[in-house]
């Protein structure tokens, strides 16, 4: 990881186009190609940021992020106060709570509960930012990437959401869906689930160890 703390002024053209106003701000480069713009404030939420796969074109005050999908971040870098690198190894991972893995573990030795049809592929199916917790066909053999929460919130929408990005670069999965399990689902997550194309399912774990498919609530 590479860590920068540079007064610069930052500009995003994509799906919108935004400006940040010349400030210090700290930017994170990750070994995955993700970059990072933050503040010294707002908790954990980057002021801006591009999820890989990305190209950085550096120059000396300026700095260029493109990605396939024609979005651009231009960072132009008035004065470098800072500028380290950490090499953090690999990382074993998130480890799910006692539920959440055991969700997982029903869903994949049974998907059809999700929907009549339904067959495994792999679980824990790799991608270059992590594993996808389900992969699954449907009844017509389309690619299904399910992912699976105890809480279905924001963050796990946009984890989704960049799995999608690389598993539909494979022309042997593309089209991919994508799908949000979880026990309980909040009304924002839903609502970004949806401007995305996401699905989103609600399972009771109790009943889901004798599950049958009536037993699911289909949002």
């Amino acid at each position: 990881m590479r860590i920068v703390v540079a007064r610069c002024t930052v500009d995003y053209e994509g799906r919108l186009a935004a400006h940040l106003a010349e400030a210090v701000r700290l930017i994170m480069i990750k070994a995955d190609g993700s970059i990072a713009v933050h503040a010294d404030g707002g908790a954990y939420k980057p002021l801006n940021w591009m999820n890989p796969p990305n190209t950085l074109s550096e120059e000396p005050e300026c700095w260029t992020v493109t990605n396939p999908k024609g979005e651009k971040l231009v960072i132009n870098i008035a004065e470098v106060l800072s500028d380290v690198s950490h090499d953090l190894g690999s990382d074993p991972g998130l480890r799910k709570d006692g539920v959440e893995a055991h969700l997982q573990e029903l869903l994949a030795a049974d998907p059809s509960v999700l929907e009549e049809g339904y067959r495994l592929v792999r679980r824990e199916y790799p991608t270059a930012i992590g594993p996808v917790d389900l992969l699954c066909r449907d009844a017509d053999g389309a690619a299904v990437a399910v992912e699976v929460k105890r809480r279905g919130e924001i963050a796990g929408v946009e984890q989704l959401d960049r799995y999608l990005d690389f598993l539909n670069a494979d022309p042997a999965l593309h089209p991919v869906q994508g799908l949000l399990v979880a026990e309980e689902i909040k009304p924002q997550a839903r609502v970004l689930a949806d401007t995305k194309g996401i699905r989103c399912k609600v399972v009771d774990y109790s009943t889901l160890r004798g599950a049958r498919p009536d037993d699911l609530r289909l949002f």
